[in-house]
């Protein structure tokens, strides 16, 4: 099916926007923030993705359409609206109104930034998608440490991690079992959980936290 890619991703998005309009959550009132969350990482994790499609991964041409920006196909784009648009939602849901910190969780802060020169030694020695990954979890929290959201000393945080990877066993999963998307194994390390290689679980964190980020920051600036 060459509109599979875009039956995911209607998926992917049908029940948070749905909701959306659900009296409870009024998610709809929050969407000018929200996809500015969401737009201002897209243009970092679409320029990664179209630099290293073809070489750490590429996609199926079964299961895409033939529509492609800047080598992309369009439901990969869509990707990048739907998963955090959908994910935010669930983030609106669990997070608590009050700020619930706990500063003992401060001791990951060193460990993250490590990973910065940690995954150029790892990207030098040709394990690229290992390394950019890395690289990229030690910026994301500096970022977050910058704007002062403190989202890595909140333990709601961690609850919504491990719904981050709940969805991409289930999401992530689909695509590479399909597989709408396959991989170079030269430019990460080769493990896998069922089918999904371990880095693409440091790309989803990463990507949705850097969204989360910038949520919980214009909060208050935009509706």
């Amino acid at each position: 099916m060459k509109y599979e890619y875009l039956i995911f991703n209607l998926i992917v998005i049908g029940g948070p926007l749905l909701f959306s309009f659900d009296s409870r959550y009024a998610y709809y009132r929050k969407w000018p923030r929200v996809f500015l969350s969401l737009a201002l990482p897209m243009a970092f994790f679409v320029s990664w993705d179209a630099l290293v499609a073809g070489r750490h991964w590429w996609f199926n041409e079964l299961y895409t359409t033939n529509i492609k920006i800047a080598g992309l196909p369009l439901g990969e784009w869509l990707f990048f609206i739907t998963v955090p648009f959908s994910c935010l939602f669930i983030w609106e849901i669990i997070r608590n109104e009050k700020r619930h910190e706990s500063k003992q969780l401060g001791f990951l802060y060193p460990i993250l930034f490590a990973c910065i020169p940690l995954g150029i030694i790892v990207f030098m020695t040709g394990k690229e998608y290992t390394g950019l990954v890395l690289i990229t979890f030690g910026l994301t929290a500096l970022l977050e440490k910058l704007l002062k959201t403190d989202l890595l000393l909140r333990p709601v945080t961690y609850v919504f991690f491990a719904i981050i990877i709940g969805l991409i066993l289930v999401f992530n999963g689909y695509l590479t079992a399909r597989p709408v998307v396959l991989y170079g194994e030269t430019y990460q390390i080769g493990f896998r959980v069922i089918t999904i290689p371990i880095e693409d679980f440091g790309y989803g964190i990463v990507h949705l936290l850097s969204c989360t980020i910038l949520y919980e920051k214009f909060k208050g600036a935009l509706t």
